[in-house]
């Protein structure tokens, strides 16, 4: 009798975020893993409500060195996904202690209890392409190995955490793969951030919540999109083909203005909005544009992102359309 092949454990931290939700159902879907979740006691559990009892929750803080070491000692992952994060840039500005302690402490002490426990996982930590931040036009589309110029305190803690991976990479020797992923949206991100706010805005209106005025910030400013069902499948493939120390843009290589997006937004609804500028959506300073190139993730991996931009415009509003 052959005896059959053991699931891969995985743990995701940050598993009730947008990422993480999403991380969930790609895994689901493969059906070939046994998935942990790690969430702080606090976090509310509406991303993942409908894949209850599908994976295992476990509870714990990536800022604990305590119970870091118990759950990733008890779990004994074979992979391990860092999503958690406090990922929204203008938060950094009015907290940035706190957006340097949790991103990089906590980056620190599950490399620490992986240590611990004696294992060597592969470990995927999702950087990001706002690290880049000041941006030259003869530099785009950006490469990897582009100057690091951040222009916000969350950009700052994620040069962190990504040059701490490939610090324990070579001291310990830790299979750490490093991942900047450009701007990636869908259903369930945040009412922060810009695609998801505008689509709740548009939303609301269409409820007659609100009076037929969307309110924007810097419209001019360009970004690389992809549909974060796309970018959990990347994630996966980090693990399995990327090579440790390395680190990886994962992108679609094509950049759309703020504008650009929202009149793809406004265009899926039959209200008639205008369009206000909002002071208070003004940041401090501004990455004017990220366009990455991906070709060296997608050399080794064969990747290329599948689902258009529209399609994840359309369903970030039907999302907002069935929340509000």
């Amino acid at each position: 009798m052959v005896k059959s092949k053991s699931k891969t454990r995985v743990l995701i931290t940050g598993v009730t975020g947008f990422v993480g939700s999403h991380m969930v159902e790609y895994l689901l879907k493969r059906g070939d893993s046994k998935i942990y979740g790690l969430k702080r006691w606090q976090d509310r559990m509406d991303n993942v409500e409908h894949l209850k009892n599908k994976f295992i929750t476990v509870e714990g803080d990536i800022t604990d060195s305590v119970s870091m070491r118990r759950l990733i000692s008890k779990i004994q992952p074979d992979k391990i996904f860092h999503l958690a994060a406090q990922s929204f840039v203008p938060t950094s500005w009015n907290a940035p202690e706190d957006t340097l302690f949790t991103n990089i402490i906590g980056t620190v002490k599950i490399f620490e209890a992986v240590r611990d426990a004696g294992i060597n996982p592969d470990i995927q930590i999702a950087c990001s392409s706002e690290e880049y931040g000041m941006i030259y036009p003869k530099e785009v589309p950006i490469k990897e190995d582009n100057p690091l110029r951040p222009l916000s305190p969350y950009a700052v803690s994620k040069i962190a955490c990504d040059y701490l991976g490939y610090q324990y990479y070579q001291s310990y020797g830790l299979r750490i793969i490093r991942t900047r992923a450009f701007n990636h949206e869908g259903p369930r991100r945040g009412e922060v951030f810009v695609t998801s706010n505008f689509a709740k805005q548009i939303a609301e209106i269409e409820k007659g919540i609100n009076e037929p005025i969307i309110y924007v910030g810097n419209l001019n400013a360009r970004r690389d999109w992809s549909d974060v069902r796309d970018i959990v499948h990347a994630y996966w493939l980090a693990t399995e083909k990327g090579k440790s120390g390395e680190v990886y843009n994962i992108s679609s290589g094509k950049s759309r203005t703020v504008k650009e997006m929202l009149d793809t937004l406004l265009s899926f609804s039959k209200v008639k909005i205008n369009v206000c500028k909002d002071p208070l959506r003004m940041r401090p300073s501004d990455v004017e544009i990220l366009e990455g190139d991906s070709s060296k993730f997608r050399k080794i991996t064969g990747w290329k992102p599948k689902i258009p931009f529209k399609k994840t415009l359309k369903n970030t509003l039907d999302y907002w359309r069935s929340k509000v």
